[in-house]
């Protein structure tokens, strides 16, 4: 985002600096770009994505870097300032750089991927950019079963996040893409076999069948935001009745009213009190993909309702007031937004 400490909710403590990249953003933002054909920006975005890859030792990602490649964003807070409406405090850096956050790497293949598909692009993938991607993707093999902070950024909650695990089958399987299309059988049989291993221990770690629902982490009995994912990332059909369980127990635990609580349970500041807008627009879409359409029509009308006057979204929103709260304008809503449009809108066929 633009912004530093604009908290999450009204005196929460939740003040964060969010002036950095993120490489979870990523994927997500090329899908927007893609989408809406942006592709000199886009482009100009891979570069980036592409850099920090290069630099990677060992194929080692942080969470988050400097919007010019700085590594370490050390977190301060800034007592000279009293902060948004004088709710403190004020920091400047992020801590995040320093998380383990094992989603990243699979969220930086996603995104790369696109290299190798998009005929639209003038510098497209080659050999060199996979063989780094494939670094990164050995750190997926080492870590898709490991305990990290998530992308809720828990910072003393560190266990095996479903999410993490997934978008390391994410990168694996697309790793299996890429060498197929670069014509290396023997790399793709690789990167297929082992995300084949990958996809099963999750299916087998994260699925609560008592619950009839995907958990959060492996082994759990809470649902998040990020399980409405699964299906967007190709990890399992929307019609699967185990992801048509996830989405309801979504429904039950975490909608309030037309708005998205990323989670319900306590983290390090209390529980949540507002509704975090890209879990909204995710849930839009699996709405969407399992054919409730009207009601995810409905749901994104009121989104656009609730941005402010230029047409912006911060990252949170009190459900019961409609205030807008959080860094702004947020990247993440944002790109929500867009692909949330461009899911609903009319196919090219159908608008003529």
């Amino acid at each position: 985002a633009m912004t530093t400490s604009v908290p999450e909710a009204p005196g929460s403590g939740r003040n964060w600096d969010y002036r950095y990249c993120w490489l979870r953003d990523a994927y997500f933002v090329i899908q927007s770009l893609n989408r809406l054909g942006a592709t000199k920006t886009m482009e100009e975005y891979l570069s980036y994505i592409t850099n920090i890859v290069a630099g990677a030792e060992d194929g080692h990602l942080q969470p988050v870097y400097g919007i010019a490649l700085e590594k370490r964003l050390i977190e301060t807070e800034v007592p000279t300032l009293k902060g948004y409406r004088a709710m403190g405090p004020v920091r400047k850096g992020n801590q995040a750089y320093e998380h383990i956050q094992n989603d990243v790497y699979g969220s930086v293949i996603l995104a790369a991927t696109q290299a190798f598909f998009d005929e639209r692009l003038t510098r497209h993938g080659d050999i060199r950019l996979f063989e780094r991607l494939e670094k990164v993707g050995n750190r997926c093999l080492e870590l898709y079963d490991q305990p990290d902070a998530g992308l809720w950024e828990l910072r003393t909650m560190a266990k095996v996040h479903t999410y993490s695990s997934v978008m390391c089958w994410a990168g694996v399987d697309r790793l299996a893409k890429i060498a197929a299309r670069l014509n290396l059988p023997g790399r793709a049989k690789f990167w297929r076999g082992h995300a084949e291993t990958i996809h099963g221990v999750i299916l087998e770690k994260s699925f609560n069948t008592t619950l009839n629902t995907f958990t959060e982490s492996f082994a759990g009995e809470d649902v998040d935001g990020s399980l409405l994912l699964l299906m967007e990332l190709g990890f399992i059909e929307p019609e699967d009745p185990r992801f048509l369980g996830t989405v309801d127990a979504i429904d039950r635990h975490l909608k309030k009213g037309m708005h998205l609580f990323r989670y319900a349970t306590e983290d390090d500041f209390g529980f949540p009190q507002t509704a975090f807008n890209i879990c909204t627009f995710w849930y839009i879409d699996a709405l969407a993909a399992i054919g409730r359409e009207t009601e995810a029509r409905e749901m994104f009308e009121n989104m656009l309702n609730s941005r402010n006057t230029l047409g912006l979204l911060s990252e949170d929103i009190d459900p019961k007031t409609g205030e807008l709260w959080g860094n702004y304008p947020q990247t993440y809503s944002m790109v929500g937004l867009i692909n949330s449009a461009m899911r609903l809108s009319k196919s090219w066929r159908d608008a003529f």
